[in-house]
């Protein structure tokens, strides 16, 4: 990580000049950049680049997982237009065929992760959308259900890299208090989907009978199509990393590739072989995947089976399209403005917990025996709860508080164990959207009892995973924080450089975030007042010796003990003055500085 500051390091983030200053660094050999200098930008400067990169990235990868969320449950709206009868899928068919969706989806996230870190993005990313396009294609000619579990294993094979892969991607690019709300703008894509499906399925249910086709049929083929394009549109409009943007300045390719290796804290060394596996064996992975298993199988639950349960509310087949739209329009405004605020207070869990909640009383309006209109409510909060908690739970494994500074990075150290554990904590989701397509059965119509029962007891697994992890991270970062102040004020000698600096998220100096602002604070005031009381009992010390002795030689021999204990105390104590006294309300800042820098100056005058 480079020893040079940026504006964004200061505690204000601002520079007094507003031209850019230049301060030297390196460059790691992965961005393959040859710079020598980081521009540091002003606030103004740096949220214009932003928005630039925010341009550039963001819409396209979007329009690239609004089709391929809509590819993957559209079948829902099909299903309403004669998909079942026209191919005869009678008693549990229609849910095996979505199952099957899911076995190759899941299982080739994860070495699809793999393959990113050695094809590009742009590549690889517009490649495997080609792919399920032509799936969708296929899927409009199918005669037999057996042809149509067939098209969907490949469709799940094709869609699998997807999701993983730009989440991994934007990694590459944004400060990680930026990156969920990044996260939401593509992942909201996948709530406007369902109202794009709707209202599609609407319209080409007018070309039923075109071409010999039903209206199921076109349904797919166009929207293979539309995906096809897109795909070779996104080839020659994606843009792979930082230190290749050629729509940015040299200066602003070394100020991003900075802020992201600053963010990116201490990574584990690039053995990959150790990374992989310390992914698989991390708690904090299987946890947060179980909260995303929580939170998959109710999402994938209303998504492939809204338009039936509100056709069964008693609704023609074209008016359920319909009402289909309403509930995934507010839960996409629901989600960026909750992934705007996350990042905006830098929290992740009381965000996730609040949508779960929100999704929970959803699901329990709909088992109960309201009214069609109440159940119909109960379906906007469904959609919304479930939604909205997907992008926390993905950027929680992005977040962190490492050492004394409030540095931004990862949960998980190391790119290969961050990549791995993404891909896993996505691929078990996933899991969850298996398990949702069998558990809508026909015969439980139309109350479905047993599908929003064990959706509600998946989500208050969720609820309680979430809250023992806070409490888990929180344990950690307490620990840690009093292991490291120890370890720091009783050291003879500074720690030497190195002994941390491939551990990642095992380092000592590695701190878990995205949980509650207050702890933060309250560590950081208890490090303020370790350091103030000593320094203020030496400098009463020195002033007694001087009253009672008249000499000043027997506060020298004070001052030299305490040097002798501990040489590097003082550079601590001025280290902590600037790191740390910048989060005091405004009235103390001057009085706690002019109280701790003439207590250790105080020393100076014994000679």
């Amino acid at each position: 990580m480079p020893s040079n500051l940026t504006a964004s390091d200061t505690p204000g983030g601002k520079l007094e000049s507003g031209a850019p200053s230049q301060k030297t660094t390196k460059c790691s050999s992965e961005e393959q950049l040859a710079c020598s200098v980081v521009p540091a930008l002003t606030a103004e400067q740096e949220a214009k680049l932003w928005r630039r990169i925010d341009l550039r990235l963001i819409p396209i990868i979007t329009l690239m997982y609004l089709l391929s969320f809509m590819d993957r449950g559209n079948i829902g709206n099909a299903k309403l237009d004669g998909l079942v009868t026209q191919l005869n899928l009678t008693g549990n068919k229609y849910n095996i065929a979505l199952l099957m969706y899911f076995i190759p989806y899941s299982l080739l996230e994860f070495p699809s992760n793999l393959v990113i870190q050695v094809i590009r993005p742009s590549r690889w990313l517009p490649a495997i959308m080609v792919l399920w396009g032509l799936a969708m294609m296929f899927m409009g000619f199918v005669k037999t259900y057996h042809q149509l579990v067939g098209v969907r294993v490949c469709l799940g094979a094709a869609e699998a890299g997807f999701y993983p892969g730009v989440a991994y991607y934007l990694t590459l690019w944004y400060p990680k208090y930026m990156y969920q709300y990044r996260i939401a703008m593509f992942s909201g894509a996948a709530t406007l989907a369902g109202a794009f499906s709707g209202l599609l399925a609407y319209a080409i249910n007018f070309m039923n009978g075109d071409g010999g086709l039903e209206g199921w049929s076109w349904i797919f083929i166009l929207e293979g199509l539309l995906t096809i394009l897109i795909a070779l549109t996104a080839a020659f409009v994606m843009v792979d990393y930082p230190s290749t943007a050629k729509f940015l300045t040299t200066e602003e390719r070394s100020f991003v590739i900075e802020r992201r290796q600053r963010d990116a804290g201490l990574d584990e060394e690039d053995n990959a072989a150790q990374q992989v596996w310390a992914a698989f064996t991390d708690w904090q992975v299987w946890a947060l995947a179980l909260i995303a298993f929580s939170m998959g199988a109710p999402l994938y639950g209303i998504t492939y089976f809204l338009p039936t349960i509100i056709y069964d509310f008693g609704y023609s087949t074209a008016v359920s399209q319909l009402l289909t739209i309403p509930p995934y329009v507010l839960a996409t405004t629901s989600l960026l403005t909750t992934a705007y605020f996350s990042d905006k207070l830098k929290l992740r869990s009381p965000f996730i917990l609040a949508a779960q909640l929100t999704s929970l009383v959803g699901y329990i309006i709909n088992i109960s025996d309201a009214p069609s209109g109440v159940k119909y409510f109960g379906t906007y909060l469904c959609v919304i709860g479930t939604y909205t908690s997907i992008p926390g739970s993905v950027s929680w494994l992005v977040v962190f508080r490492f050492s004394r500074i409030l540095v931004l990075a990862n949960n998980l150290g190391g790119r290969y164990k961050r990549a791995v554990g993404m891909a896993l904590q996505i691929a078990v989701g996933n899991l969850g959207g298996a398990v949702a397509c069998i558990i809508f059965r026909t015969q439980d119509e139309p109350r479905y009892l047993l599908g929003h029962g064990l959706e509600i007891m998946f989500i208050s697994i969720g609820v309680v995973t979430v809250l023992i992890t806070v409490f888990t991270y929180k344990r950690i970062n307490a620990r840690r924080d009093r292991e490291e102040l120890l370890d720091q004020q009783q050291a003879a000698e500074p720690k030497k450089a190195g002994g941390t600096e491939h551990l990642g998220d095992r380092a000592l100096s590695f701190r878990i975030g995205g949980l509650s602002g207050g702890l933060e604070v309250k560590v950081q005031f208890v490090r303020i007042g370790l350091i103030t009381v000593p320094v203020l009992v030496l400098y009463k010390r020195v002033n007694q010796s001087r009253e009672e002795a008249g000499t000043r030689r027997e506060a020298a021999a004070i001052v030299q003990d305490l040097r002798e204990l501990a040489p590097d105390f003082s550079q601590y104590v001025v280290d902590a003055l600037h790191e740390e006294v910048h989060i005091l309300p405004r009235a103390k800042k001057k009085s706690n500085a002019r109280r701790l820098s003439s207590s250790f100056h105080a020393p100076a005058v014994a000679a």
